[in-house]
C-alpha cells in the first residue's frame, strides 16, 4: 500500500525552538567559562592564597610562666597543666547550638556563657581558638572529650595555671593572677585573650620577666579543621625564674609566732636590707584567685572585716606608740639637749585646761633620756616635745624616712602620715598645741607602717644608712638616704634599747638571752580613748583594743636581724608583742643556750617599775 503523505509538499519543520536551545547551550557554555575565567585567571592569584590560609594556620606557642622562688630554692610559685575548652568560629556550623551544649556540660549559664562569647569575641580571631571555659575538672573533661567529635569546632586545648605550694602564706608578697582584662587587652598588643598576667604583689611587678615571650606554629589541617602537620615558626621563651630573699622557714616561723591575731611580722638583715620574713595575717589564698575566682568568694574576701586581702606591712598605717620614742631621742640630741638633763615626771602635765597623762600613774620622778626609753616615761617627750615644736620635730621625723615610701616596690605602698601646721592648714584648720604633745609619743594623727619601722631601726645598726628594702636576691643593697644623727647619738640609742632589754625594769626584758645581745623598744598605740579610767585590754571590744608594738634587733654568731611585730588590737606592746618577737627569734637563733662565760657585761639596772609600752 502506498503511504499517505500528511505534509503538504514543500513544508520544513521550524528551526527556532534548536536555535533556541543551541543559543542557550551556548551561552551557559561561555558563561561557565567567563566564570572559570574570572576564577582561576582574574581572582585565581587571590583564592589560591585564601585556599593556602584555610589549609594553614598560625597558631600561638605559649610560653611557661617564670618560677618564683625562695632564698633557698624552695618552690613558691610554679605551673601546672589546666584543661580549657576552646571554640573556633570557622569550624563550627552551629554557633548558639554549641554554647547551649557547653552551658549544658559545665553548668555555666547560658546567658553567662553567651555574654562572654559576644564580649570577647572581637579580640579572637575566627580561625584562633577562643576559650569558652578555663580549667575544666579532670572528671568533667573526661566526659566532654567523649563528645566532643559530635560537635564540630570544639577542642580541648592546654594552658598554663599558676599554683602556689604555700597559699596563705605568701599570699600578700607573691600576689596572685588572673586572666587579663578588657582594658590590659588592649594596653598591651602582646597579650590574647584568656592569656594570664599579674595582678597583685610580685605577680604584677615582675610580670614582663615573668612572662616570657610566645613562640608561633604553622598548623596544617583539612577542610574539617583537623591538623595535618604542624611546623614552628618562632621558638617560645620562658620567663625568668626570680629568687627572694625570702626564707619559707622563716615566714612559716612567722606564721606561727604570730598565730590567730591580725598584725605583721617584718624580719630584715640591717646592712643589706633584704627581707628574711614579711609576713601579714590574716591572709587570702592565692590559689583561688588562679583557679578563677567566683563572685560569691570575691564578695565574701572583700567584705570580710579582718581585711585579709590587706597587706598590713605596707598598705596599713599605725600610731607608732612608743616606739616613736627611739625617733624622738635623736631629735632631743640634735637641738643639743644633754642626754643627762632630767625632767620630773609626776604622772601627768598641764596645758591649758588639758591633762597629758604618763602611762605609769604616780610618775617616774628624775628621768633622763635614758631612763625615758626603758622605762617609756611619756612625760619627758611631752615636755620636750613643747620646748623643740612641731615643725622640728616633723621636718626630722621626714629626714628618718618617716611619711614616705620605703621604697619596696610591691603595689599599693602607703606614706603614712607626719603631722605639722601645713598638714593641718590643708584641711582648714589650725594646729593645736596639745597636738605636739600627743605626737611626741607617736599617737594622734601620727601614722607609721611597719616596713618603715623596720628600715628605721635597721638605720640605727648599720651605720644611719637609710636602705631600700630587699626581696629580690639578685639585687644589691641600695642606699635610699642617711639618718640626721652622729656615731654618737645612734650608738646611745642602741644602748638604750639593749637597757630596755636587759634592765629589770626594761619595757623589752621579755627578749633577754644569754646567748645573744638584744635590744628592744615596745609600743602601746591607743585606738580610742574611752574617758579617764585606763581599761584594760580584756575590759575592751576588740575593735576598741590597743595596738601592740615591739621593734627590736638580735645578733648572735655574727648574724644581726631586725624584728617588727606589731599585733592589731593586742593590747600593750610588752604583754602582746614581746611573747610574738622572742618566738621569732628562737627561730632564728634556734633554742636560748647558756654560754661558758657571759656574752655582755650586765647593764646597771634604773629604779624599778611597771613594764609599759
Amino acid at each position: 500500500m502506498r503511504k499517505v503523505q500528511f505534509e503538504p509538499k514543500g513544508f520544513h519543520a521550524p528551526r527556532s525552538g534548536l536555535y533556541l536551545l543551541y543559543g542557550c547551550i551556548v551561552f551557559l557554555f561561555l558563561l561557565f567559562l567567563l566564570r572559570f575565567w574570572y576564577l582561576q585567571v582574574l581572582r585565581g592569584e587571590d583564592y589560591a592564597r585564601q585556599a593556602l590560609e584555610n589549609r594553614l594556620r598560625l597558631e600561638r606557642v605559649y610560653s611557661a610562666r617564670g618560677l618564683i622562688l625562695d632564698a633557698h630554692g624552695a618552690l613558691l610559685a610554679e605551673n601546672r597543666a589546666a584543661y580549657c575548652l576552646a571554640l573556633i568560629r570557622d569550624d563550627c556550623p552551629d554557633i548558639p547550638g554549641t554554647l547551649a551544649q557547653v552551658s549544658q556540660w559545665t553548668g555555666i549559664p547560658l546567658e553567662q556563657l553567651t555574654a562572654k562569647y559576644t564580649q570577647d569575641r572581637r579580640n579572637v580571631q575566627s580561625f584562633e581558638p577562643h576559650i569558652l571555659v578555663s580549667d575544666i575538672p579532670f572528671d568533667a573533661l573526661i566526659r566532654i572529650e567523649m563528645k566532643l567529635p559530635y560537635w564540630p569546632g570544639l577542642s580541648i586545648v592546654t594552658r598554663q595555671r599558676r599554683h602556689y605550694p604555700h597559699g596563705p602564706l605568701f599570699s600578700h608578697i607573691l600576689g596572685y593572677v588572673a586572666e587579663a582584662n578588657e582594658q590590659e587587652l588592649t594596653n598591651d598588643p602582646e597579650l590574647a585573650l584568656g592569656d594570664i598576667v599579674g595582678k597583685q604583689g610580685l605577680e604584677l611587678r615582675l610580670e614582663q620577666d615573668l612572662r616570657g615571650s610566645k613562640g608561633l606554629q604553622e598548623l596544617e589541617v583539612d577542610a574539617r579543621g583537623r591538623q595535618l602537620s604542624c611546623d614552628v615558626k618562632t621558638l617560645p621563651h620562658a620567663g625568668s625564674n626570680i629568687t627572694l630573699t625570702i626564707d619559707a622557714a622563716m615566714q612559716q616561723a612567722a606564721s606561727d609566732a604570730l598565730g590567730d591575731e591580725a598584725g605583721t611580722i617584718v624580719v630584715m638583715e640591717p646592712e643589706t636590707g633584704r627581707l628574711v620574713a614579711l609576713l601579714t595575717k590574716p591572709a587570702f589564698d592565692n590559689n583561688a584567685f588562679a583557679a578563677r575566682l567566683t563572685h560569691e568568694e570575691w564578695d565574701l574576701l572583700r567584705n570580710d572585716p579582718r581585711h585579709p586581702l590587706l597587706n598590713r606591712s605596707i598598705q596599713s598605717v599605725y600610731p607608732p606608740g612608743s616606739v616613736w620614742k627611739l625617733m624622738m631621742a635623736g631629735l632631743i640630741m640634735s637641738e643639743n639637749i644633754s642626754p643627762q638633763e632630767t625632767v620630773f615626771c609626776g604622772g601627768a602635765v598641764k596645758l591649758g585646761n588639758r591633762t597629758f597623762r604618763c602611762w605609769r600613774g604616780g610618775g617616774h620622778g628624775r628621768v633622763d633620756l635614758q631612763r625615758s626609753l626603758v622605762e617609756s616615761c611619756d612625760v619627758y617627750y611631752y615636755q620636750m616635745a613643747e620646748r623643740i615644736g612641731i615643725d622640728k620635730l616633723a621636718a626630722y621625723a621626714r629626714q628618718c624616712g618617716f611619711g614616705s615610701l620605703t621604697g619596696i616596690g610591691l603595689p599599693h605602698e602607703q606614706k603614712g602620715l607626719v603631722p605639722n601646721r601645713a598638714w593641718r592648714r590643708s584641711r582648714g584648720e589650725t594646729w593645736q598645741k596639745g597636738e605636739t604633745l600627743n605626737v611626741s609619743i607617736g599617737q594622734g594623727s601620727t601614722l607609721v607602717t611597719p616596713l618603715q619601722m623596720a628600715v628605721f631601726v635597721s638605720a640605727l645598726l648599720n651605720e644611719g644608712k637609710i636602705m631600700k628594702p630587699q626581696l629580690l636576691a639578685a639585687t644589691e643593697p641600695e642606699i635610699r638616704d642617711t639618718l640626721p644623727m652622729t656615731v654618737e647619738q645612734r650608738e646611745f640609742i642602741v644602748t638604750a634599747m639593749r637597757h630596755t632589754v636587759e634592765a629589770p625594769a626594761g619595757t623589752a626584758k621579755r627578749l633577754r638571752r644569754r646567748d645573744a645581745v638584744m635590744g628592744g623598744k615596745t609600743g602601746t598605740a591607743q585606738v580610742v580613748k574611752i574617758g579617764d579610767v585606763r581599761l584594760k585590754t580584756h575590759q575592751l571590744d576588740y575593735e576598741h583594743r590597743d595596738h601592740a608594738w615591739i621593734a627590736s634587733w638580735g645578733e648572735k654568731n655574727g648574724k644581726r636581724y631586725v624584728v617588727i611585730v606589731m599585733v592589731e588590737h593586742g593590747g600593750g606592746g610588752s604583754a602582746a608583742g614581746g611573747p610574738v618577737a622572742k618566738k621569732m627569734y628562737e627561730s632564728l637563733f634556734g633554742p636560748e643556750e647558756i654560754p661558758a662565760a657571759p656574752v655582755r657585761q650586765a647593764i646597771a639596772a634604773p629604779a624599778e617599775g611597771r613594764n609599759n609600752g
